[in-house]
């Protein structure tokens, strides 16, 4: 990437830009089943407290990642879902995975053992960066859901780490 970026802490004053990147994704039919960005109260209450991330080049939020819960039950404490979105014109430049690398180390300070990812198969790109970094493919879930009227399909990644949550 010709520019620096930083990658810091997502807050609630992030909100506007992190909401109008995810818009266009949602836009893009290849990133979530979602149809609208939620108010800020709701997608706070979906995720993580920590780590939530932004990528910032030039003073602008470009990408974010954040990691969402997979159950409210104990046992999966340590397991959590990546939402990663690039800001349209930055797509291919290298935030995402300065996004995902930074996610994974800090989800492993933060206890998380196992992060997963529900992409779309034909976001061949993010199926690759997923994989670059370490996850693996675990399988495909078939007409998990219906978009449109259309059946669509997820490719499930995970990555397990070898250090968090070990005693």
């Amino acid at each position: 990437m010709d520019k620096e970026i930083k990658i810091r802490a997502l807050g609630e004053a992030d909100w506007p830009a992190v909401r109008a990147i995810y818009l266009e994704g949602i836009a893009t039919g290849h990133a979530t089943f979602e149809t609208e960005a939620p108010a800020w109260e709701a997608w706070d209450a979906t995720h993580f407290p920590a780590p939530r991330l932004v990528a910032v080049s030039d003073g602008q939020v470009i990408g974010w990642a954040v990691l969402g819960r997979i159950s409210s039950r104990a046992v999966y404490a340590g397991e959590a879902e990546v939402s990663l979105y690039i800001a349209a014109g930055k797509r291919g430049l290298g935030v995402g995975r300065a996004l995902l690398q930074r996610l994974i180390t800090d989800s492993e300070a933060n206890g998380i053992w196992t992060l997963q990812a529900n992409v779309f198969p034909e976001n061949t790109a993010s199926v690759a960066l997923h994989k670059s970094c370490g996850f693996r493919e675990v399988g495909r879930r078939e007409r998990i859901g219906k978009m449109k009227g259309v059946w669509r399909d997820t490719i499930l990644l995970e990555r397990r780490s070898d250090t968090a949550g070990i005693d």
